[in-house]
């Protein structure tokens, strides 16, 4: 008994442990899909991640019920695409939200259409597509909490979070 209770407090703490990362590279992704979680790095330094998200930007924004990458949205992804290819070592996981309007179902599609959208103008612009992976969290991961179009329109978005694991 005395064995079986060791095994089973080690096994409980490997598996926590397990848990402690964010999934995705220990990068970005924060717990509301902000790609803010820890940004790495000295900001001051063009190649790391901290500088990616904090001057190149790692999101951009869409219009209601759009998946449609806008001229304010193709700026910001052109800067992306340029860091990126400049730093070949890092991969990308593209995260698709939506605002709370409307259900679970549509919104997971509109962001998987979102994430796909920001995948596409990337590769186009030069980035290799096996770097880059898209996931959708719909309503699932708001940035902002209220009922007010501002909220929304923060909430409308595709988020560049960095990783330099494989995937």
């Amino acid at each position: 008994m005395k064995h079986f209770k060791r095994a089973s407090l080690i096994l409980a703490m490997v598996a926590l442990g397990a848990c402690s990362q964010n999934g995705f590279g220990g990068m970005g992704g924060g717990p509301n899909g902000s790609g803010a979680a820890n940004a790495q790095g000295d900001p001051s330094n063009p190649a790391s991640p901290a500088y990616f998200q904090q001057s190149i930007g790692d999101r951009v924004f869409f219009a209601v019920d759009q998946s449609t990458v806008d001229a304010s949205a193709q700026t910001a992804l052109d800067a992306q695409a340029d860091w990126l290819i400049a730093n070949p070592e890092y991969k990308v996981m593209i995260e698709g939200h939506a605002d709370e309007r409307g259900t679970t179902d549509y919104n997971l599609a509109l962001g998987a259409r979102r994430a796909g959208s920001v995948r596409e103008y990337l590769t186009l612009r030069g980035v290799s597509a096996d770097r880059i992976q898209t996931v959708s969290y719909g309503k699932e991961r708001p940035s902002e909490l209220c009922s007010a179009e501002s909220c929304y329109a923060m909430n409308r978005r595709g988020v560049t979070v960095l990783s330099n694991l494989s995937f």
